[in-house]
């Protein structure tokens, strides 16, 4: 069991952690900071937090376990700000969507505190951001990758994968390029896509008409265009050479659609849908298996 969690950062991901450690016993008391009082005010009443700090560095002081749940762009400065509080030996995580720059953020805003940070990256949310959503199940069942850094010691990677298995988590250790390779592909490129699909129908006289026929596959499709816009733009911009990447990959697949309908092509349109239905119904029968 942890004694205190220091809370940096309590929207929809840290105060869903905040929760979970509570109710699953893991930690005493939970101090947290958030640069909004609304927020700090809301997490308070809602029991995230037994008491609010004024500052990033107070929550970390006298903290064995630190959670920084901040846009991946704030790293950096949240590091640095906190990093003279550090308990010697405590755990500090972030929750980011990238890991690259939160790797180099980390060793330029924590210095020689850097051994005790361990980056991770639960793949949980909500299409809806803020405290007020904050979820103690949000994590159960979920899969965390740690992306530890050549710094990283031995103790607090253990602690950490302790800890989201404890919660319910499936734990997985990567290199943090291939995270951002992987995540660039599964994650970062779909929510492209929701965007784009969103701005282009919006885009279209039509656009009123068009989307009050729209079902649940549009619904389900699109559900992600609904995501913090601050939050993704921060994510896009801090995995640039990968997004770029498979949005290349994605323009030639579709390229490859269009270039078949362009020709009348029966047999070619089948055969590329074919392909996408196997590849998703192997997806799924992997994903499934225990």
């Amino acid at each position: 069991m942890f004694e205190q969690l220091g809370l940096v950062g309590c929207g929809l991901m840290g105060g869903s952690f905040a929760l979970a450690l509570k109710r699953a016993g893991l930690v005493k008391r939970v101090v947290g900071f958030s640069p909004s009082e609304s927020t700090r005010a809301r997490a308070l009443s809602m029991g995230v937090l037994d008491a609010v700090a004024t500052t990033a560095a107070d929550a970390a002081r006298n903290s064995d376990l630190v959670l920084v749940a901040v846009p991946v762009a704030a790293t950096e400065s949240t590091l640095a700000s906190m990093a003279a509080a550090l308990p010697l030996n405590a755990l500090v995580m972030d929750v980011g969507s990238t890991k690259c720059d939160v790797v180099l953020a980390a060793g330029r805003g924590l210095g020689e505190a850097i051994g005790c940070f361990v980056p991770a990256h639960p793949i949980a949310g909500k299409e809806v951001a803020g405290v007020a959503h904050a979820d103690a199940n949000l994590y159960t069942g979920c899969q965390v990758i740690l992306t530890p850094t050549m710094e990283t010691r031995d103790t607090p990677l253990a602690q950490a994968d302790a800890v989201w298995r404890a919660l319910g988590c499936r734990v997985r250790q990567m290199s943090a390029s291939d995270h951002d390779a992987a995540f660039a592909a599964v994650s970062h490129l779909p929510h492209v896509l929701a965007f784009a699909m969103m701005n282009a129908i919006g885009a279209q006289p039509q656009a009123k008409d068009f989307l009050s026929l729209a079902g649940p596959g549009f619904r389900d499709f699109t559900r992600i265009a609904a995501s913090d816009p601050a939050v993704w733009r921060d994510i896009l911009l801090a995995n640039p050479v990968q997004v770029l990447s498979q949005i290349k990959w994605f323009r030639s697949s579709l390229e490859a659609l269009d270039y078949a309908i362009h020709q009348g092509d029966a047999q070619a349109i089948e055969a590329l849908i074919s392909q996408a239905s196997e590849a998703r119904a192997a997806w799924r029968l992997a994903a499934d298996a225990p």
